[in-house]
């Protein structure tokens, strides 16, 4: 089935996207509390929809291919809204473009592994990147919106700096991984099977 509820969560993090981009042109401080909590929302059914999942044993092919899609495009698109209101200075746009990067490329090795049937398991190095990333993400989305005493941006931009390390540690080695299945020759067609063939098809 497709509306399991794992996989509806799934789609929720999907359906809070425009919200999001909504919620940035709100006057302030509205629009960064109201992101903020979108994100945050968004944030918490993706660890619900898998735990979920495994609870109540709804692992399915469809879920597989979305939950990682729902991720990468509710922090890009959070990132380039982030880009695009200056909540991020110039050099943390390097870190930003970083964790895009190894988006994409984990993103086509995943797909190129699952041509060959192999999966790539998602190390716990890899998990405390998503969470650094995330909260990262979600103290830009708040910024000067909030506490006088808290210096926001520099702490978002010093995690996402974090994040963008961590990225460049596991992008090495999903790439490593990957490496592995890319070095070993493929196999040889078969033959076609001519003993069947009529002395006419054969011409």
């Amino acid at each position: 089935m497709l509306f399991t509820l794992p996989n509806l969560l799934t789609m929720s993090r999907i359906a809070v996207i425009p919200l999001l981009v909504a919620a940035c042109y709100l006057p302030h401080p509205w629009g960064e509390w109201t992101s903020w909590a979108l994100f945050a929302a968004a944030g918490v059914t993706d660890y619900l929809d898998g735990h979920f999942a495994r609870r109540y044993k709804q692992m399915s092919a469809f879920g597989r291919f979305l939950d990682p899609i729902a991720d990468k495009l509710l922090v890009a698109i959070t990132l380039m809204m982030l880009v695009d209101f200056n909540r991020l200075s110039t050099p943390a746009i390097i870190p930003a473009l970083i964790i895009l990067a190894r988006e994409i490329l984990v993103s086509g090795l995943r797909e190129f592994l699952a041509g060959l049937r192999v999966s790539v398991p998602v190390s716990r190095l890899a998990k405390w990147k998503t969470g650094i990333q995330m909260v990262a993400i979600g103290v830009l989305l708040i910024g000067d919106a909030g506490p006088d005493f808290l210096p926001m941006s520099f702490i978002g931009e010093g995690l996402l700096w974090l994040a963008a390390l961590l990225t460049l540690i596991t992008g090495y080695d999903y790439l490593r991984h990957g490496l592995k299945h890319m070095a070993e020759p493929e196999a040889a067609p078969a033959a076609p099977d001519v003993s069947r063939k009529s002395v006419g098809e054969l011409g």
